[in-house]
């Protein structure tokens, strides 16, 4: 079972089509001011139809197409919905009632699930579906977590690590845990990842509350114009001599209002930031909160560790340096023996390199004739003890950094050499790490370890250079090394051999600056870092605080992912952007197409006639009612015609923010403004073409 789910659209769409009729509810309704009007005006004036006696066929029409502007609406908000609810109900199917091996006095004790409570102890052995979210406090096993990320292969979860946080519903698949459950029944994380897709906590952000004070003020203020219409209209209906040329009855009054008012961006709206969230979750990204996604749209520095985001993340060996006086064979058969032990990748590379380039095979040494120096924290060295046979001397042969086999070597009363101290700085500057081989009190050479940068990062870097956002990479590098890298990947900044505190301190130096910050991390030790940035991406494969401390969660555990989340953060600020500029450029076109054919027929000189203000009517509209009529319908069909643009979003673009604004305000504040023009006349010739148009 994967949260990737294959969405049928036809059983969406009739899903959304039913959901559409349910959220006429007052409660439901009421969350967005702009919509709640237009549902109001909906009732009003299906009130008037029947108890005014006013139920003509201009009128039905005005009332229908109304009642399918909130419909409309709706359906925008529950299409976004249902894609969600696609993944929830997948995820539901894992919230099964299990039964768990809780340790009570050092005895195992048979308990339900939902019994369960914090800091309680349970076993899983292989084959069991793990309870409840927790933490491995001893052993190691396999996990089968395809429920959660749709990945097929087991992963290793251990205690003690940055890789214990274990999740309810995966499955053990091999060896024996102990787990510390961390979360009770309803809090788990499938139940917030539940709450969050289905949109149950989704709270408006700051942007959306902001914009919602926009939109509601437009709306009271042409409210209060509108009804400021028909006292003006009398008015001047008795001026003029004349008597009701002015179509002012409650049905047109409310069509007006509802087609001047910002309906477009409040039927969508809500539509805008349910599928950004969701289009996290289909990069199995869960936010937390819509505001995290948001914020991701307005990040200014990127906080970037080098080490499997930036580069590969294994060291590989691609040279060996030799010392002067020392035959390049001798240092790579040296290096080999030193590493025919080490099960690490730079180890195995440096076998490999020296079969590869030297024709040296590998060769089985084993006890008593070799003992094999493992490398340590202490040390920083690793290699072997040859003993002395077939005539040849005992051997003592060691590979490990700089300092340590410096240290090493002149403790045995050995000349550490110049050219040596060169070729390790040279490598260091290069962005290379050094490894310095040598033989008891001899300096052999030097191995050159390369972590590659991956490939087309430095041109996603520059991408998101040219919209603002300033890279830092964070390394535990020295800093001649972590420098060459970062010239390597076009990051605009770095911090060597950082410590926790460190990036804590950075993040808030550029957050006191003003700036909005988002990280990555899976260690407990990035847990206070991934807290105070604004956009704390926290890797599935980490630690439970880590996990708790970010308002994001990274399923695929991929470092790269932060990148992928900012540009989906920034695309959801832009289609909303781009769409309140449709929207209020929309407003104005229909302005120019009632109002003229409202009061065309005002002080005309013969009865029948056409006024001073037709000339206004630049659209050559048959009618009053007929501009009413087309005005409205448009205004309901453009909404069903920008949903999918809501629900995809504006193409992502690496611009900056000048470049985008100018670029929304030609497509979609001018094709804002022309399209009702054109849609409008059409639906107009339309109704007049099959008589529905008084």
């Amino acid at each position: 079972m994967s949260t990737k789910v294959e969405f049928k659209y036809s059983e969406l769409f009739v899903q959304a089509l039913i959901d559409s009729f349910k959220k006429l509810h007052p409660r439901d309704q009421i969350k967005n001011p702009v919509m709640f009007v237009v549902w109001v005006g909906s009732i009003w004036t299906t009130l008037f139809l029947f108890g005014a006696g006013q139920c003509n066929l201009f009128n039905v029409q005005i009332c229908l197409w109304l009642w399918f502007t909130c419909l409309f609406a709706n359906f925008a908000e529950a299409m976004a919905e249902g894609r969600g609810k696609a993944h929830a109900d997948e995820l539901r199917k894992m919230r099964t009632k299990t039964m768990a091996r809780k340790l009570v006095g050092g005895q195992e004790v048979s308990v339900s699930s939902s019994e369960l409570k914090i800091n309680d102890r349970v076993v899983c052995v292989a084959g069991d579906l793990i309870p409840a979210d927790g933490e491995i406090v001893e052993g190691i096993a396999t996990v089968d977590e395809s429920a959660i990320t749709g990945e097929s292969a087991p992963v290793i979860r251990e205690s003690g690590g940055d890789r214990s946080a274990v999740t309810g519903g995966t499955k053990v698949t091999s060896d024996r845990i102990v787990i510390r459950v961390t979360a009770e029944e309803g809090n788990s994380f499938l139940d917030r990842m539940i709450s969050m897709i289905e949109g149950a906590r989704r709270q408006k952000t700051p942007n959306e509350i902001a914009l919602n004070i926009v939109l509601v003020s437009l709306t009271v203020l042409f409210i209060i114009v509108v009804f400021t219409l028909p006292p003006f209209a009398h008015y001047n209906e008795a001026a003029a001599g004349q008597k009701d040329v002015v179509l002012t009855s409650a049905p047109v009054l409310l069509a007006l209002i509802v087609c001047l008012i910002p309906t477009t961006i409040g039927g969508l709206l809500s539509a805008i930031g349910i599928a950004g969230i969701d289009r996290l979750m289909r990069r199995n990204v869960l936010a937390t909160s819509g505001r995290a996604v948001e914020a991701a749209g307005d990040v200014d520095v990127l906080l970037l560790d080098k080490t499997g985001t930036i580069t590969l993340g294994n060291r590989m060996a691609t040279d060996f340096l030799p010392a002067p006086g020392i035959k390049i064979e001798d240092l790579a058969a040296a290096a080999q023996l030193a590493s025919l032990a080490d099960e690490t990748p730079e180890g195995r590379s440096i076998v490999v390199l020296a079969k590869e380039k030297y024709g040296l095979r590998e060769r089985e040494l084993k006890a008593p004739l070799a003992t094999f120096v493992p490398f340590t924290a202490q040390t920083r060295m690793s290699g072997v003890d040859l003993a002395a046979m077939d005539g040849q001397p005992a051997r003592e042969i060691r590979k490990g950094a700089d300092a340590s086999v410096r240290a090493w070597v002149e403790g045995q009363a050995g000349l550490y050499l110049k050219e040596v101290v060169d070729a390790v700085e040279k490598i260091s500057r290069s962005g290379g790490t050094p490894l310095v081989v040598a033989e008891g009190p001899i300096v052999l050479g030097v191995i050159q370890l390369k972590d590659v940068v991956k490939g087309g990062i430095k041109e996603r870097f520059a991408q998101l250079r040219k919209m603002g956002v300033r890279t830092v990479m964070i390394t535990g590098d020295n800093p001649l090394t972590a420098a060459a890298i970062a010239a390597e990947a076009g990051v605009d900044d770095f911090i060597a051999q950082a410590t926790p505190e460190d990036k804590l301190g950075r993040i808030r130096q550029e957050q006191e600056g003003g700036k909005l910050i988002a990280m990555i991390g899976d260690g407990t030790n990035d847990a206070p870092a991934l807290a105070q940035a604004d956009v704390g991406v926290a890797m599935n494969t980490g630690t439970q605080a880590a996990r708790e401390a970010g308002n994001m969660l990274d399923l695929d555990s991929n470092p790269t992912k932060l990148i992928e989340v900012v540009e989906i953060g920034k695309q959801l600020l832009m289609t909303r952007g781009a769409l309140t500029t449709f929207s209020i450029a929309n407003d104005v076109s229909k302005y120019f197409a009632i109002l003229p054919a409202m009061f065309g027929l005002l002080y005309a000189t013969t009865a029948g006639g056409h006024g001073p203000l037709d000339k206004l009517n630049v659209m050559y509209l048959h009618s009053p009612q007929s501009a009413i009529l087309s005005a409205v319908i448009f205004n309901a069909l453009i909404i069903v015609a920008l949903i999918p643009l809501a629900l995809r979003g504006v193409k992502y673009r690496p611009l900056g923010a000048a470049v985008i604004l100018r670029q929304n305000m030609l497509i979609y504040g001018v094709g804002g403004i022309i399209m009702p023009f054109i849609f409008i006349k059409l639906i107009d010739v339309l109704l007049v073409a099959v008589h529905l148009a008084p």
